[in-house]
């Protein structure tokens, strides 16, 4: 496994993006995000709303989300269709698109499903993963970004710190 210090450190060095002068010119290209369905235990929380959705598919971008992707979270599917996604029953479809978005670490099997190149934003818990789970993106050269690693200037970990509020005020509203 990966020490917790070897990633701390390519935080700080490599990983974060580094500014740059760019001329702004049209929108080149579309995106092609995939919301595959989460199977880790007890996880709800998808990582777009239908909304969200919505002003991706009016920017002219597809998004595809499995059957029921949405449904521990109480979204349904028709929500998500009338938003412009297009709803697929497999996640075999899902895999396919260029971006996919996940909330939990991709398993063994859902990396298989991957293609060459393909970009994957989901937490990735790297400290926690086998040894091959990192060789098997390696060899897909999948460019995965580890929300739980993006680090701000001071130090912060804002989605990690963002989740944390939310979960928080969720606990108090249950109890």
């Amino acid at each position: 496994m990966i020490s917790k210090e070897t990633l701390y450190s390519l935080t700080k060095s490599v990983m974060l993006p580094q500014e740059e002068m760019l001329e702004v010119g049209k929108k080149k290209g579309k995106l092609f995000i995939g919301i595959p369905k989460e199977i880790a235990f007890q996880e709800n929380r998808v990582p777009l709303v239908p909304d969200a959705v919505g002003l991706l598919v009016n920017e002219g971008h597809q998004v595809v989300i499995e059957t029921e992707a949405g449904k521990a979270a109480n979204f349904q599917d028709n929500d998500y269709s009338e938003a412009g996604a297009e709803i697929v029953y497999s996640a075999e479809e899902v895999y396919k698109a260029n971006l996919i978005l996940k909330i939990a670490p991709p398993t063994l099997d859902e990396i298989e499903l991957m293609q060459q190149k393909q970009t994957l934003l989901s937490a990735l818990q790297l400290t926690v993963q086998p040894e091959d789970f990192l060789k098997k993106l390696i060899t897909k050269k999948v460019n995965a970004v580890a929300y739980d690693w993006i680090m701000d200037e001071q130090g912060i970990f804002p989605v990690i710190r963002a989740m944390g509020e939310i979960a928080g005020g969720a606990s108090i509203l249950i109890a």
